[in-house]
């Protein structure tokens, strides 16, 4: 799995942006890979339809203590890709560590899953049964009655 993002921000009261992009390598498409999801530790912003957040307002208020968070989510197999989108709240650190290992434990709790599925190892099974010898056994007498008597006709 490859996991790439940015985050930009413009000049001014503008909120940074994340885009992220998930890609699963053939390997991991090819076992047909569940998909797996995390609550990340990356704030969702009051207002995000916002692309702004003016000074005392949402979480430049004072005291703002983030209540819910993003959720990020590794691609169906069948797509193999999924691209996302989110903002972030606005800092003026600029600083957003909690992209990077959000990102890192969706990957660590993915290649769990990947380790635990390629265990399951493929097989190929066959078989066949025949009328036991004890049946043929029993009915042979009476079969070879009957076709001497269709042969006397």
């Amino acid at each position: 799995m490859k996991i790439v993002w940015k985050i930009k921000k413009k000049r001014g009261n503008y909120r940074p942006e994340l885009k992220y992009t998930i890609t699963l390598e053939e390997h991991e498409r090819a076992i047909a890979m569940e998909s797996v999801r995390i609550e990340s530790t990356i704030p969702c912003v009051p207002q995000s339809a916002r692309s702004w957040c003016m000074p005392g307002e949402n979480e430049r208020a004072e005291g703002w203590q983030p209540t819910e968070f993003y959720f990020l989510t590794v691609p169906w197999f069948k797509t193999g890709i999924d691209s996302g989108f989110l903002r972030l709240p606005f800092r003026d650190s600029g600083e957003y560590p909690e992209v990077e290992a959000s990102f890192a434990r969706l990957r660590k709790k993915y290649e769990e899953v990947v380790r635990k599925t390629y265990g399951w190892q493929p097989f190929e099974e066959d078989g066949r049964l025949e009328t036991s010898s004890e049946t043929k056994a029993a009915i042979a007498a009476r079969l070879a009655a009957m076709r001497m008597l269709d042969l006397t006709g």
